[in-house]
């Protein structure tokens, strides 16, 4: 029989370097009959979103849809791509009609990627001294090199679809946020690995006959240790179950992302278990107490909110919450998302394609598709690509291929059904579930739950007749806002009410409560301004502005207004009256009969109508404008958190940087969404690179309401804003500009200082962490940085991946201390809110330092009121 494999399988010489990896060439008809992966070229170039990130040294993929921003590296590929890998087929299945499975491995490069934080760095030089340990309750615990698992160990060939817990997590976070971020339905791959088994390994150290667990640990650093988990024992033992150890990936070294150079691979488990850049395998008696195998990978009662969950550390203690098994999920890559049919042109039939899954090696044995909402169904054909090696026994790739006496099946499978176009025109949704051979079904309704896992309800895909075609919309995209489960909600709709979310009939929207209109005139008085003495006026020391036709004289504001003089100056002799009721509160609006002093003619009102929003035709090298709103469009939305987006604008020219000084904010004004004739503004400070052309990319914390707060105006209407929304943005704002160096303006006076002691919570972090990456990126800027950042819960804590990477940078420029208010029992760092004693021992008052601080009020209040009682001056602190 003929064989495939390397030219030599050396483990001396093992070729550690990855290369492109093609079979055009592979020849003879007697080859086997199985799907072998498509043409795979990996990648070279380090993208310019990677640069300046620990990930600097991990060539990557563009294609790839980045799901947590910019680091870590958290990514799908998209979901026709992933499908139709296949497209990419050499000409041995051209030539053949019988493969028709060509898109059943996915190229290393569109692989999904799950990373917690920075990508270990292996260097080739070290990869045949890349040591694991087994260990724990053995007889024999020993050290291997990853050159004796090569040349000790049988290898293996196997083909393993690998699916994140959070495959489809974005429809449950549309109907309420989880803590876990937004994947789309192509969370899963499927390659051949070639290791050893894990049980070949375990048995060479002979377990205690107590030992139940196999607890593994990887390479990754991260916050809370390394990343850790554990699988029972006697799953890893078993031969059917299939679990081993890869150093391979469709014939070729692993790369970066997928753990080079060793990993485990578990089968028909959730792929958090495949720890990657493997160390040490644990013998135990007990799970894993890694913080990541408690913490992550579990579904929770749905009754438990993320605010019960974060009070009682019973629920994630709990292993009955733990997920081992992919539970049964299939999903419709055709018809795709937002695909629209011709009816002139569609023939008689479409056929409806796309993949099923299910968990602990069990067998797919139906797929169904509905037209009618569940009331009858049909039976879709299922193409079982993994058979095809279970009738073939040789070496693929420098591993045995010896599937002939396993019955479990750990792959997926792709299902197709022709259906006649009139159907499809008299439907308005199709329907997909699966079952296996457990008759384990998919549930027709949703099980939310706090992290947003094994998301798995029936797959819909809605059907709208627009003129003579159909326009299809899957529940979301991941990428972009949309699909047919945004609608619904937006128009009202329960998305858990059993039936998709289309309203009831008599429910009725609820009328917000009038808003109380609060008297800004000064008694007596009747003075009559006309435009030229208001424009007479428009000057920096007297700065005269308009809101509701009255005049008022923004003199008195000047010094200590919270958004510097520019705020006032940049208003003088413009009609501001959207932008004040939109940014000031009711207080704020009281003082203003002190700083009126007339009203504007009706005449002059109209002609100053000139403060609309305006769009460069010619291109301006920066956006920002102080005196004119300027537009910029959403295009990318990105999940850091369940609550914590990276929302990506796109500026007015490709060349265009923003011109937002370091230290400095600008106004955001969007449409508010619950009253169409009001706008909303607020201040922000974005995330992104100064001198980043073309784009801003800002980091919200979305405030949802509660049963006793309602949320976040602006947050909320950010979080519903569409790809390809436009908002307005003004400015720069802001009394602190820092210039480098050590060198700051404040309301426009220079000081020359030697430290900053930075105290935040929440997003403060984001003015902060502009003035820390500027010293920090400036080798030659010898200020010192101190960060005292506050929070409530470890996941809460933003940019957290950037802090660590300056200190590891430079520790006697940069300090970083983390405290948190309902820290679990394995948080390693500071405990309780920012406090007396956290400010007294690291932000302690010094000559030529200063205070920077931005946070909750209460926050800002407390730490004001310790600074100044510590001997620090009020000139000294600085609240963004």
């Amino acid at each position: 029989m003929a064989t495939l494999t390397e030219t030599s399988f050396d483990a001396a010489k093992f070729p550690f370097k990855g290369a492109s990896v093609k079979f055009h060439d592979l020849p003879t008809p007697e080859e086997p009959n199985f799907p072998l992966p498509p043409p795979s070229v990996n990648p070279t170039t380090i993208l310019d979103v990677d640069k300046g990130t620990p990930d600097s040294h991990v060539p990557r993929d563009p294609r790839l849809i980045r799901l947590t921003g910019v680091h870590p590296f958290n990514v799908e590929p998209p979901l026709t791509a992933l499908y139709k890998e296949g497209d990419r087929i050499h000409h041995r299945e051209k030539n053949n009609p019988t493969l028709t499975f060509t898109g059943f491995l996915t190229s290393p490069e569109l692989f999904y990627v799950r990373n917690h934080g920075p990508v270990p760095q292996v260097h080739d030089d070290d990869i045949p001294d890349w040591e694991l340990s087994i260990e724990g309750l053995v007889e024999n615990p020993f050290v291997l090199s990853f050159r004796e698992i090569l040349q000790k160990y049988d290898q293996i060939t196997a083909p393993i679809t690998l699916v994140c817990a959070g495959n489809r997590r974005k429809e449950q976070n549309t109907v309420r946020k989880s803590k876990g971020f937004s994947w789309g339905p192509a969370g899963l791959s499927t390659a051949l690995f070639t290791g050893p088994m894990m049980a070949d390994l375990i048995r060479s150290a002979k377990p205690f006959r107590r030992a139940k667990y196999v607890c593994m640990e990887g390479a990754d650093k991260l916050p809370n240790g390394f990343y850790g988990t554990s699988v029972k024992l006697n799953w890893a033992m078993d031969y059917n179950k299939g679990i081993m150890l890869a150093h391979k990936m469709n014939g070729e070294p692993l790369r970066p992302d997928h753990g080079r150079p060793l990993r485990a691979v578990v089968p028909g488990q959730i792929g958090g278990r495949s720890v990657k850049w493997l160390k040490k395998l644990i013998i135990t008696d007990a799970p894993s107490d890694n913080w990541y195998h408690i913490n992550d990978n579990r579904v929770l009662p749905t009754m438990v909110s993320p605010e019960m969950s974060a009070q009682d550390r019973k629920w994630w203690t709990d292993e009955r919450y733990a997920i081992y098994d992919l539970n049964v999920n299939s999903v419709a890559a055709y018809p795709e998302h937002e695909e629209v049919l011709d009816l002139a042109t569609a023939g008689t039939t479409y056929t409806a394609r796309g993949y099923a899954y299910a968990g602990g090696g069990r067998r797919i044995t139906r797929v169904e598709i509905s037209l009618d909402k569940g009331k009858s169904w049909r039976l879709a054909d299922i193409e079982y690509a993994e058979d095809k090696y279970r009738e073939w026994e040789g070496h693929l790739f420098g591993g045995k291929v010896d599937m002939w006496q396993r019955e479990t099946c750990f792959c997926w499978s792709f299902w197709s059904l022709d259906i006649p176009i009139s159907d499809l025109e008299n439907s308005d949704a199709l329907l997909v579930r699966a079952m296996d051979e457990a008759l384990t079904a998919q549930p027709r309704d949703m099980y939310w739950s706090v992290l947003g896992m094994m998301n798995n309800p029936w797959f819909r895909v809605t059907i709208t007749k627009e003129g003579n075609s159909l326009k299809f919309e899957h529940p979301t995209h991941p990428a972009k806002a949309g699909g047919w489960m945004e609608k619904a909600k937006k128009a009202g709709g329960d998305l858990l009410n059993g039936n998709w979310g289309e309203r009831h009939e008599g429910e009725e929207p609820v009328e917000p409560e009038p808003v109380q209109k609060i008297n800004m005139k000064k008694e007596g008085v009747n003075r009559q301004i006309d435009l030229e003495e208001l424009q007479a006026n428009r000057h920096a020391e007297k700065p005269w502005f308009v809101v509701d036709g009255e005049v008022y004289d923004g003199t008195g504001f000047l010094e200590g207004h919270p958004g510097g003089a520019i705020s006032i100056t940049s208003s003088a002799g413009l009609d501001v009256t959207e932008d004040f009721h939109a940014i000031h509160s009711e207080t704020a609006k009281k003082m203003m009969p002190d700083y009126h002093i007339g009203t504007l003619d009706k005449a002059s009102l109209e002609a100053l109508n000139n403060a609309s929003t305006t769009t460069s035709t010619e291109p301006r090298p920066h956006f920002l404008q102080s005196r004119a709103w300027s537009r910029m469009t959403l295009i990318e939305k990105n999940d850091v958190s369940w609550d914590t987006r990276i929302f990506v604008f796109q500026l007015e020219h490709e060349r265009q940087t923003l011109g937002l000084p370091i230290g400095q904010h600008l106004m955001i004004k969007v449409q508010d969404p619950e009253n169409k004739n009001e706008a909303i503004i607020r201040s922000y400070t974005p995330i992104s690179e100064t001198n980043m052309e073309g784009r801003m990319e800002l980091l919200v914390k979305i405030y949802f309401p509660t049963t006793d707060i309602p949320g976040g105006k602006m947050t909320m209407a950010l979080d519903k804003l569409p790809l390809g929304a436009p908002i307005d943005c003004k400015g720069p704002t802001g009394r602190f500009e820092y210039l480098g160096n050590g060198r700051v303006l404040i309301s426009g006076k220079e000081r020359h200082l030697r430290s900053f002691k930075m105290i935040c919570g929440g997003t403060g972090i984001t003015p902060v962490f502009q003035v820390l990456r500027a010293v920090m990126q400036d080798t030659q800027d010898p200020t010192k940085c101190v960060v005292l950042d506050g929070n409530r819960l470890e996941e809460d804590i933003l940019c957290r991946a950037e802090l660590d990477a300056y200190v590891a940078l430079d520790q006697e420029k940069c300090t970083v201390v983390h405290t948190l208010s309902k820290s679990s029992d394995t948080w390693q760092g500071r405990r309780g809110r920012i406090s007396e004693d956290l400010i007294k021992e690291f932000a302690a008052p010094e000559e030529a330092s200063m205070v920077l601080l931005c946070g909750p009020g209460a926050l800002e209040k407390s730490a004001k009121k310790i600074l100044l009682e510590q001997g620090w001056k009020e000139s000294d602190l600085h609240f963004f």
